[in-house]
């Protein structure tokens, strides 16, 4: 791992993404700068302080508070629900230091882009938009794991107006903790993670809606094992969230959607006709990628160009 050093980190929302992050630049990369936590009420931080992984608190609502949490702060991060990005950045923006850098953790990028440029106006060159590609499908900074990000991807989605060095900087605090930086354009990104996050984690909600409705539900939840948990871990994860992610990043989402409700067509299909060489093939396919990628060795993205 890199080493990395900071004065004071503050961070927006100490919960499994956040609370991860502090604990994994604490206890993986020995770093001993001052961790703020910033909430909405006291109550909403209390449990970081309780557990160390934040040195003080401050209330978000609090002028006073969140003045004393801002000033001389390295790096800002903010991890909250991506719909809560504009409204915090318009809270905090006449309390940033010039030298501040801020960055977030967003699942999308393109909306979190114009939310920083519609609260920032010219001081957006601050703000470095990131997004570290882990999670539990528990949430909350009891959920909080010093490894959380060990061999994990990060990515980052550099403006135009960024200074190199604050790229630079915030690139370095992910890999003190382990991970694998990655940069790539924001209409990338919210392509790639609509299929291989969002559209899984909508997967995931819609199986179990359509047991609940059944009338059988209870008998049927009653007799799910294996491949109704491991199909269904995700749709345990913050409701918020992923309304927030399914909205923001809409059209690349239904895109996806489409485009598997049309795999799943043929599947239909063959099942109806009784193929049962067509799902084979099929079956096969997806069973070779999946171990291939499992072990390492997944499909290599045709356009380098975009991953820097």
């Amino acid at each position: 791992m890199a080493a990395f050093s900071f004065n004071k980190l503050v961070i927006f929302g100490v919960g499994l993404i956040g609370g991860s992050l502090a604990r994994a630049l604490r206890e993986r990369a020995g770093a001993t700068g001052e961790v703020v936590g910033v909430g909405r009420s006291a109550k909403s931080v209390e449990r970081a302080l309780e557990l160390g992984v934040v040195d003080t608190a401050a209330i978000l609502d609090d002028d006073r508070s969140l003045e004393s949490a801002l000033r001389g702060a390295d790096i800002v991060l903010i991890a909250a629900p991506v719909a809560q990005t504009e409204p915090l950045l318009r809270r905090i923006a006449p309390f940033l230091d010039p030298r501040t850098i801020v960055t977030d953790a967003g699942s999308t990028k393109g909306d979190v882009i114009l939310a920083a440029r519609a609260a920032l106006g010219n001081r957006v060159s601050q703000f470095v938009p990131g997004h570290p590609i882990a999670g539990r499908e528990s949430s909350g900074v009891d959920a909080a794991l010093s490894d959380l990000y060990a061999d994990r991807n990060v990515v980052l989605c550099p403006l135009p107006e960024n200074l190199p060095e604050s790229v630079e900087r915030v690139a370095a605090m992910w890999l003190a903790t382990g991970a694998s930086v990655h940069r790539m354009t924001p209409e990338l990104h919210d392509s790639v993670l609509a299929s291989v996050s969002h559209l899984p984690h909508v997967l995931s909600f819609a199986l179990v809606e359509q047991i609940l409705e059944a009338p059988d539900a209870a008998l049927k939840f009653a007799f799910a094992a294996g491949g109704f948990r491991d199909f269904t871990r995700i749709a345990a994860s913050s409701p918020e969230m992923w309304r927030d992610v399914c909205l923001a990043n809409r059209t690349a989402l239904l895109a996806q959607i489409d485009a598997y409700t049309n795999v799943l067509a043929r599947f239909r299909a063959a099942i109806d006709a009784s193929d049962g060489a067509a799902l084979e093939a099929a079956f096969t396919r997806s069973r070779t990628a999946r171990t291939e990628w499992k072990q390492g060795g997944a499909l290599k993205p045709t356009d380098d160009s975009a991953i820097r």
